[in-house]
């Protein structure tokens, strides 16, 4: 079956309200082009559901700064000072959670399991509950977390986690074939697969198109069950979140 779609044909199911698993890490391997997408399509009220959401002018960002999104659950959000002012000052929700069990809730998602018990965030706001997930305009808690279940295993306290499912999964990945099977480039491969696996719906946009076949089926990451629509979206702009410069100039002596 040939997936291979517009980036406007295959996000036009996308209405209001819905439920976003955006895959990426920081400026690493997110779905840029379809963002852009989906930014110039207006849909509005997302929730959306990744590890971080972007750089004020980048990423998930201009979706945020265009007020599109409305509730976050991710585990990072140090980058953008946007998402800071909006979730202090109760425009936005936002459901902080470990990023390990973050991975894992995507993962369980696309396993059809409901549910699973993880020791982090034992003994923590995460566990007992009380976490502001949206706040009033006076600064006062509008929404917490509530408490989950808390049970021993080994003689080790373990907190209950539930998966999550979404609408749709937006990824991108290096190469992909018109079947959906995808390949992801070096540590692109975060988040992508397990966003991919929770979506109802997933869409990839990959830099590279190729016929079915090409891939040695050893070499795929995530095989295109998993993948409804594809996207071929060559030229993608990389930005790099952080720079770090290394001082090499030789060091004077005396």
């Amino acid at each position: 079956m040939d997936k291979v779609l517009t980036a406007e044909q295959a996000l036009a199911g996308i209405g209001d309200g819905a439920t976003l698993a955006v895959g990426g890490f920081g400026l690493c391997g997110i779905p840029s082009t379809l963002i852009a997408a989906l930014h110039r399509a207006g849909v509005s009220d997302l929730r959306v559901v990744s590890n971080n959401c972007g750089v004020d002018d980048w990423g998930l960002g201009i979706l945020l700064a265009d007020r599109r999104i409305s509730r976050v659950t991710g585990s990072y959000v140090g980058e953008n000072k946007e998402f800071a002012r909006q979730y202090l000052s109760g425009e936005l929700e936002v459901e902080l959670c470990p990023q390990g069990t973050l991975a894992e809730r995507l993962r369980a998602g696309g396993c059809g399991i409901p549910a699973f018990f993880t020791p982090a965030g034992v003994g923590t706001q995460i566990a007992d509950g009380g976490l502001p997930w949206r706040y009033h305009l006076d600064g006062t808690v509008a929404v917490a977390s509530p408490a989950k279940e808390v049970r021993e295993f080994g003689g080790v306290a373990h907190v209950l986690e539930e998966a999550i499912v979404t609408d749709y999964a937006l990824v991108a990945a290096a190469r992909g074939d018109r079947h959906g099977n995808l390949v992801f480039d070096k540590t692109a491969q975060n988040f992508n697969p397990l966003c991919a696996m929770a979506g109802r719906v997933t869409i990839a946009e990959v830099q590279e198109l190729v016929e079915p076949g090409e891939f040695d089926p050893a070499q795929i990451h995530l095989p295109g069950i998993f993948v409804q629509h594809v996207v071929h979206g060559p030229d993608v702009e990389k930005r790099i979140e952080k720079t770090t410069v290394t001082d090499t100039a030789p060091k004077a002596t005396r």
